[in-house]
């Protein structure tokens, strides 16, 4: 397999998401630099905000990261950070933080600019994210409003939708296609994963005293947020988990929409895309049938699975028919 941009970034890349690192591989050799090196920049904000500490200090640290990316400070000392985290990964990362942004300094300057709009914009949101939620502690603060659950989807995942289809489209041959529309279709995409990322993580972040459902919703069902930690509100529950459900699978719709704009030449581009999607429909599958409030339950797409999907996404990138057929099925099952 091809190493992505050196020895010590790929090492960073393995060791901090197995399932996105196989995705990369996919990815063409055009474009697998930039976009494991802006994963990697944006999983040093996410462990920052992510961190079980007071909220000042995470505050200053992330804007100490956002100095040192925006070539506005030298190298940052992020121990601090990385003495506090349980997993020793992301403890490498925050210490190798300045080694993964002098790779990002040795990006050409037009790609160097569209990633780093993109970061701002990641880094954003997870400032947003500490200032809504504060230290993590024994009361449960929550989103407002559709409105707060849309920008904060937009500035982490839907930003990184953006970014893919700039970066996919500057380097790769797109005739015909609008790039409006592309930019719309790959910001919906984003959005998609990071809906079900909240649909299906309720009772983790719950842990850490942050709830994406916004409150407004939750009172239009006389429910509250303290509501959710038990898995008997389910029933109560179910209706509005339901709406969120069917918006992220419109979302996927608008993903599945940006695939079939991708010119069929570039198979691994298409593979990479189609892979997030029918995990995407599974995970959604798999939450309409579970209780997601209930702690014991595992809702995750195992391996074994993730193996078959990618499979049957290498056969579908050969064959059109084959493709719609396999896309139209995931998506009915998770209807």
């Amino acid at each position: 397999m091809s190493v992505v941009v050196d020895e010590n970034i790929d090492r960073l890349l393995k060791a901090t998401s197995r399932s996105f690192y196989l995705s990369l591989q996919i990815l063409p050799g055009q474009i697998r630099d930039q976009v494991g090196l802006l994963y990697l920049l944006a999983r040093v904000a996410d462990t920052i905000a992510d961190t079980g500490e007071e909220s000042n200090l995470l505050l200053t640290s992330l804007e100490k990261y956002r100095k040192a990316v925006s070539n506005e400070s030298s190298a940052i000392d992020l121990g601090d950070i990385a003495s506090l985290q349980a997993d020793p990964s992301e403890s490498d990362l925050l210490l190798s933080v300045n080694e993964v942004i002098e790779a990002f300094g040795r990006v050409g300057s037009t790609d160097r600019d569209v990633m780093l709009e993109c970061l701002l914009t990641i880094i954003s949101g997870q400032r947003l994210d500490i200032e809504r939620f504060g230290t993590r502690g024994s009361s449960i603060l929550s989103l407002k409003n559709d409105d707060e659950m849309d920008d904060y989807t937009y500035r982490v995942a839907g930003s990184v939708g953006e970014f893919w289809t700039r970066i996919s489209m500057s380097h790769l041959v797109f005739h015909g296609q609008d790039p409006e529309e592309m930019l719309r279709l790959g910001i919906r995409f984003g959005k998609a994963l990071q809906l079900i990322n909240i649909l299906r993580d309720i009772p983790s972040d719950l842990n850490i005293g942050r709830c994406y459902i916004p409150s407004v919703r939750l009172a239009d069902l006389g429910m509250n947020v303290s509501d959710l930690k038990s898995k008997h509100s389910m029933e109560k529950f179910r209706p509005l988990y339901t709406e969120y459900l069917n918006l992220a699978c419109k979302y996927l719709d608008s993903a599945g929409d940006y695939i079939s704009l991708i010119p069929r030449q570039y198979r691994r581009l298409r593979i990479s895309c189609m892979l997030p999607v029918i995990i995407g429909w599974r995970t959604i599958r798999l939450m309409r049938q579970q209780n997601v409030l209930d702690r014991e339950e595992s809702i995750k797409v195992d391996r074994k699975q993730v193996a078959s999907i990618l499979l049957k996404t290498r056969l579908a990138s050969r064959f059109s028919s084959y493709e719609s057929r396999l896309m139209r099925s995931e998506r009915e099952m998770a209807q």
